[in-house]
């Protein structure tokens, strides 16, 4: 696998030929390279690579990593994924071998992530573990497929902590001040609605079609997410398998959105109800938290809100996991500090049962 210089530009080339997965031959060149140095290095690396020879770079494994994985993830999650490889992992890692990154190169990577800041602010303890896994994830990938001999990442072990900050949610008397406050422009007040009285996510609602409601029955389907990636506007499947329910809509609700759709003009079966992003969203609740003065949250929270108004209704885990499509109802668990009162009341049954007991036996002598 020979290297040119080319006397036009005083340049050098490398031709790499290969073998591919259907026995066919192959080439591959590079042009560009300052010294013959430089292009004997990309040569090696490319063979390194063909060998799965885990002497190659973090940099070549990742792209190796890239064309294993892209096609099995979602289009929306990969592009998370490459984002945090591109600016966060790579410029640490890409000229070391992967075979000599070793835990203390991972320690000084997690201080330097520790130490960092965005917006003047240090990166959250939940982006912090999200970053570890991403790290730890390419390191698995070379374990299992390609011979690494153990995963520095998790010998270190994680950074961060999984649990955000505390949730955040609103009474249904403060969502009704808000609700107010949105009355002046319907699909705005409409799209709110939906994500407080059937705590759909905020992908879920901006993929609403006609064609996902059945007025008849009073439900509401979602088997599918909106996604705005690159200035594309990208519909994918819901978060996870058990995203794909159908929920059941209180009476006003389908009356509303009967009347939201009416308002549309010439509203095709499959044309989206909530033609925004979700930046719209935030700007108009934003807008509304103004205007009605109530506390600001996040979008995701008004999700946290119905979760905790069904928890105040006495709805039982499994069926509130089962309504907002919760994977696992140890999720649905995490809301029930949600409801401190629940632990007073809970005390005061506990009380009330001994002082009966205690009267009983009273009674008995």
């Amino acid at each position: 696998m020979p290297v040119y210089k080319d006397l036009k530009t005083n340049t050098w080339r490398a031709i790499y030929r290969y073998t591919d997965w259907n026995g066919e031959r192959k080439q591959s060149q590079k042009r560009g390279f300052a010294t013959k140095r430089e292009a004997q290095a990309w040569e090696r690396e490319q063979l390194n690579k063909a060998k799965s020879d885990l002497d190659m770079t973090f940099e070549s494994f990742a792209q190796t990593y890239s064309e294993d994985m892209k096609m099995r993830i979602k289009e929306n999650t990969w592009h998370t994924k490459e984002h945090i490889m591109r600016t966060k992992i790579l410029p640490y890692f890409k000229n070391k071998k992967m075979c000599d990154i070793c835990p203390k190169d991972i320690i000084a990577w997690q201080n330097e992530m520790m130490n960092a800041k965005h917006n003047r602010k240090p990166y959250s303890p939940v982006y912090l573990k999200t970053l570890h896994n991403q790290l730890s994830a390419v390191f698995n990938h070379a374990v299992r497929f390609y011979g690494l001999s153990s995963n520095p990442a998790a010998k270190v072990g994680n950074m961060g902590k999984e649990k955000s900050r505390e949730m955040q949610f609103w009474t249904q008397e403060e969502y009704e001040k808000f609700s107010e406050a949105m009355m002046d422009k319907p699909m705005s007040y409409y799209a709110f609605e939906i994500l407080y009285w059937c705590g759909i996510r905020e992908g879920e609602l901006l993929a609403l079609t006609p064609s996902d409601f059945d007025f008849e029955k009073g439900t509401l389907s979602i088997s599918k997410s909106y996604q705005r990636l690159k200035g594309r506007d990208v519909i994918t499947e819901p978060k996870t398998p058990k995203s794909n329910r159908i929920i059941k809509m209180p009476d006003f609700l389908i009356e509303e959105i009967q009347e939201y759709i009416n308002l549309l003009y010439e509203a095709e079966p499959n044309d989206r109800l909530f033609e925004v992003t979700k930046s719209y969203l935030y700007n108009e609740m934003k807008r509304g938290t103004k205007a009605s003065g109530v506390k600001r949250i996040r979008i995701h929270d008004l999700r946290h809100s119905h979760i905790s108004l069904l928890i105040e209704m006495g709805f039982s885990a499994v069926a509130i996991a089962d309504r907002v499509g919760h994977e696992s109802i140890d999720i649905t668990y995490r809301y029930a500090h949600l409801f401190p009162t629940t632990q007073t009341e809970m005390a005061d049954k506990l009380n009330h049962i001994r002082i009966g007991d205690e009267e009983n036996v009273s009674k008995k002598s």
